[in-house]
């Protein structure tokens, strides 16, 4: 049967009024066939009615499909078992004119985006030889629609510092941000909701548009919409994946950037061009960067331990010997571990990515060795505050010290010289000394008793209250001789 161009070609001939013989001889077919179309008439091709050998089983195959779940190979072993002549082709061909077992193939949308518009970003889990060792990395990969660059990493997890440092990276990568970042409605950055009523993370809503860039998220279940970053993971798992072997994780990311401006300079097919051409034209529409990218870290609060180490994801890092103790901030970073105290950095590690129990120590944050680390007869800084406090104040301390009590009473006078009136500590003292009581106790209850006048103050026609002995109204007169029953401190059994 001839194709409806040669049919129509048969019906100009002969309108032409060109013969039988001629027309055949033209168009080189039989003088049946063009005599065929000229009975005819017309140049649609005529369908062929011819029976088709799986239609006699037609109701056989509608009850054994469901039951077979779909599966063909398996409704043709049923067939023959029951002694069907029919062939596994004649099978399916029938099935697929007829639509039986599968619905008939759609055709594919395609997204056109503008330069600048949108950047594309998701994560896939892939093993990677790291050190001889087999890991399981998460690849982390950005996309820019228009241009088809391409920019990922590897990470051993990734969280939403992971997160910010990989968006960072790739910003500076393509020099510039597109104004919507489209994810997978990923929990690092989605707070609730999906697709277009995703809402972000404020966090991470302030990160993007620091940078420019606003985060959207596609339809649950539509992996179409985030295709331009969806097909690169098979090109990295059997390509940049397949065969190579990294020494740490910094080795494996340094190589996946190089092979990405590899890929990015190689010409494609489908685009005629290579994405770093196209980008040269995307570059423009970017939004620009700011004038200063901070880098990011991620706050942790640590306290120095005996042993002068601080802890992040089970590695411990040195600090300075002296500031064992302390309250530190530490700053996790891309590549680094830093120790602050206060606003001043103390120490800078090697970040380890992995929690290996390892120990990081810089040997100058170790006292040296058969070195003196204290000075005993160097004073400390509370000796040296209560020192500045007054004659009262530093005889009292030395006296404290020459009974040998510890750093902590000290501590505990500091904290009444600080906290009360200066004239009723100062008359605590006096007494104090005068009796050598060394309980800080009973000094301070010397204290409050000399300033209940000042917080409880008596009406000004209250009668005249017998004083107690050693003290006068204020507490700052000097002990009188009395022969009174008062009792003072030396009267108590501990005294």
């Amino acid at each position: 049967m001839h194709d409806q161009s040669t049919r129509v070609a048969i019906l100009r001939l002969r309108e032409e009024g060109h013969g039988t013989r001629a027309i055949a001889r033209a168009l080189k077919i039989s003088r049946g066939a063009v005599k065929k179309v000229l009975k005819a008439g017309t140049a649609e091709v005529p369908e062929m009615a011819r029976a088709e050998k799986a239609e006699p089983y037609r109701e056989q195959i509608l009850e054994l499909v469901p039951r077979c779940k779909d599966n063909l190979v398996r409704v043709h072993e049923e067939l023959v078992g029951t002694g069907a002549r029919l062939s596994y082709q004649a099978l399916t061909s029938y099935c697929r004119r007829h639509g039986i077992g599968h619905a008939p193939p759609e055709p594919v949308g395609r997204y056109d985006f503008e330069p600048g518009e949108e950047m594309q970003h998701d994560t896939s889990p892939h093993d990677v030889v790291i050190g001889g060792r087999t890991r399981r990395a998460q690849t982390a990969s950005a996309a820019l629609c228009y241009s088809r660059m391409l920019f990922f990493q590897l990470y051993p997890r990734f969280t939403r510092f992971e997160c910010k440092v990989f968006l960072t990276e790739a910003a500076l990568y393509f020099e510039g941000s597109c104004l919507r970042w489209m994810i997978d409605n990923t929990h690092v950055v989605v707070l609730s909701g999906t697709g277009a009523d995703m809402v972000p993370v404020p966090e991470m809503a302030a990160f993007a548009a620091r940078l420019g860039a606003a985060f959207a998220a596609h339809e649950k279940g539509d992996a179409n919409r985030s295709a331009r970053v969806e097909r690169p993971f098979d090109h990295i798992d059997n390509n940049f994946l397949a065969g190579r072997e990294f020494s740490d994780w910094a080795h494996c990311n340094r190589e996946a950037r190089a092979w990405c401006d590899k890929v990015n300079a190689t010409t494609k097919r489908h685009l005629h061009a290579s994405p770093r051409e196209l980008f040269a034209v995307e570059r423009l529409r970017l939004v620009p960067l700011p004038v200063h990218v901070p880098e990011v870290y991620q706050l942790h609060d640590r306290i120095v331990d005996s042993e002068g180490y601080v802890n992040v994801h089970r590695n411990r890092y040195s600090a300075p010997w002296r500031l064992i103790g302390r309250r530190l901030e530490v700053r996790e970073t891309k590549d680094h571990i830093e120790l602050y105290d206060g606003p001043r950095r103390v120490a800078v590690h090697e970040r380890l990515l992995e929690p290996t129990d390892a120990r990081v120590t810089q040997p100058d944050h170790r006292p040296p060795r058969g070195a003196k680390v204290f000075a005993r007869d160097a004073p400390s800084p509370e000796e040296r505050e209560l020192a500045r406090g007054g004659e009262e104040v530093a005889t009292y301390m030395a006296w404290l010290k020459q009974r040998g009590r510890s750093l902590r009473v000290l501590r505990r006078l500091l904290g009444i010289v600080r906290d009360y009136p200066q004239k009723a500590v100062l008359a605590a003292l006096r007494i104090a000394t005068h009796y050598g009581l060394d309980d800080l106790n009973r000094l301070e209850s010397l204290v409050l008793r000399h300033i209940a006048g000042d917080f409880f103050p008596l009406p000004l026609d209250a009668p005249t209250v017998r004083r107690e002995a050693g003290e006068t109204d204020r507490g700052d007169g000097p002990l009188p001789d009395s022969d009174d029953d008062t009792q003072t401190p030396e009267d108590d059994d501990d005294g």
